[in-house]
């Protein structure tokens, strides 16, 4: 294979001569080509995960299609493999806005801890958490009145045959939402009234018995309540307002169940101030050197995750998860890999410093070194690309002519501003030049409008030029972000405290570019 993909290049003078080889090594030397990688379906399985995940609220409702769709896949794995480990606190590595945190906690009951290191994304986190809270009981009402309106649509669909055999079957219910109330569950009878059930007193034949229609019932009643506590089932304590105590059926409650209630409220106040607060947004700035014990007072055996960590975060969290006992499980998905820190990228020595990359001890005797360009490349969407959501042509362009004229006009050849977003915000070339030097602070005065058109002019027509380099830069990388992950992998192959590690394939690429997640379990005896 080698042999045939050496002829993409001259071999005198290193310039790319086959386009089309190019790509097809490209594509060969990809992850989705290399058979590295472990199918998300048989991890689940492996891990006895549920495919068809947990039922209850969609995070559709309350986040943009990309989230949702990282959310719900990933809270999915991330349970699955705390239930197999048999833990159930998880601490969210770079957590934001707490997407991921909220909805591991709501849907799954987990104790989740999110740390970021921006205290504004912290204090969102908080606010989002305590508006979410809100958005679940509103769902969870609606859920309520659903299943009335289903329950009486089907009973006013059925005849009325045996009025006695109904009231005998309410005052079966009854007794079984009580046998319910004693052991701190829902109670059901408060969720549908009773002439939804008159159905079930529709005889089929005038030999069926009164225990058969019991029974049915009573499957009927099993049925119900296991749709209402799916909806229910998700939400943490605090979140669930308590139908029991429901204002409408307060004067019908007799003394046995007054005293009942009495009893109840305070093993129900105890469980609700023990199981609060299962989410906790917490500020804080993680290095490989990081003690969780000096942030979290209560730590117990738990997981690691990140969704999209960005740099060198996820480095550092694959390094926290080997050194620290407690830690059972990683899932870590990193992203913006232009800025890791790179061991070889410099020649000075900082022996102290923990890089972001290379981490396994082959890539360090080799020293490799990618370079930054390579990783901003490995940023890149190449399968967004080919569904046709092509590239910023424009604003690379005028980002490549801006950069021309500060280092001729100015002498800069490099500087710690950047210029940001700046394209979307301007009217034109001169407004966008004019923009981006006070954003680097440099002095716009000296550069007449006439001049900044001048190269303007001078480059335009090499703008397809530029599109085509970097349409050859989307083709690459995919192979520069294999080289960064298999550095993962093959750091924890390293380890020998781990029992299973594998990169699998969480999102849809098209949705969520950063697809690939990074997976380790600890030995149980660790």
């Amino acid at each position: 294979d080698d042999d045939i993909f050496s002829s993409v290049f001259c071999e005198n003078s290193d310039k790319l001569v086959n386009v089309h080889l190019f790509a097809l090594a490209a594509k060969y030397y990809s992850l989705s080509n290399l058979g590295v990688c472990t199918p998300l379906e048989d991890v689940l399985e492996a891990l006895k995960g549920d495919s068809e995940g947990a039922k209850g609220i969609k995070p559709d409702e309350f986040m943009n299609n990309k989230k949702s769709h990282e959310v719900q896949v990933m809270s999915e794995l991330v349970d699955s493999i705390a239930n197999y480990c048999g833990i159930k606190q998880v601490i969210d590595i770079g957590s934001g806005k707490g997407y991921l945190s909220s909805f591991l906690s709501m849907q799954y009951n987990l104790k989740v801890y999110g740390i970021d290191s921006s205290s504004s994304n912290t204090n969102g986190a908080h606010e989002r958490n305590r508006k979410l809270k809100k958005h679940w009981r509103a769902y969870q009402s609606r859920g309520k009145e659903s299943l009335k309106s289903q329950s009486l649509e089907k009973a006013n669909n059925r005849p009325v045959e045996n009025e006695v055999n109904c009231k005998t079957i309410s005052e079966e219910l009854l007794n079984n939402a009580n046998s319910l109330q004693n052991q701190g569950q829902v109670i059901i009878q408060d969720l549908v009234p009773s002439c939804s059930f008159r159905e079930m007193a529709t005889l089929e034949t005038n030999t069926e018995t009164e225990a058969d229609l019991v029974s049915e019932t009573q499957s009927h009643e099993t049925q119900l309540s296991e749709e209402v506590l799916a909806i229910l089932s998700v939400l943490p304590a605090d979140a669930v307002e308590d139908f029991s105590s429901s204002h409408d059926n307060c004067g019908e409650l007799c003394e046995e169940e007054k005293v009942q209630r009495r009893v109840t409220s305070p093993k129900t106040k105890a469980r609700k101030s023990s199981e609060s607060n299962l989410y906790f947004p917490l500020t804080s700035c993680i290095t490989a050197e990081t003690e969780l014990t000096d942030i979290i007072t209560d730590l117990e055996d738990c997981m690691m995750v990140g969704l999209h960590t960005c740099g060198d975060l996820a480095a550092n969290t694959l390094r926290i998860f080997t050194a620290k006992p407690e830690i059972k499980a990683v899932c870590s998905v990193g992203c913006c890999y232009h800025l890791l820190s790179e061991q070889f990228e410099n020649q000075e020595e900082c022996h102290d410093q923990v890089w972001g990359f290379p981490m396994c001890q082959y890539l360090k005797d080799e020293g490799w070194c990618c370079g930054r360009n390579a990783r901003m490349s490995a940023c890149l969407a190449l399968e967004r690309v080919a569904v046709g959501q092509m590239l910023p042509t424009e604003s690379l362009f005028y980002r490549a002519v801006l950069q021309v004229i500060i280092e001729e006009i100015y002498g800069v050849t490099k500087s710690d501003r950047h210029v940001g977003k700046t394209f979307s915000k301007s009217s034109s070339f001169i407004d966008y030049v004019r923009r981006s030097l006070k954003k680097l602070e440099l002095d716009d005065s000296k550069l007449p409008d006439s001049c900044i058109m001048d190269y303007y002019e001078k480059y335009k027509h090499r703008m397809n030029e530029l599109e085509a380099f970097n349409m050859l830069k989307v083709v690459l990388a995919p192979c520069i972000e294999v080289l960064i992950l298999l550095d993962r992998l093959c750091y924890l192959k390293e380890q020998e405290n781990i029992a299973w590690s594998g990169l699998v394939k969480l999102f849809d690429p098209v949705k969520s570019p950063r697809c690939y997640a990074v997976i380790a379990l600890k030995n149980q005896s660790c």
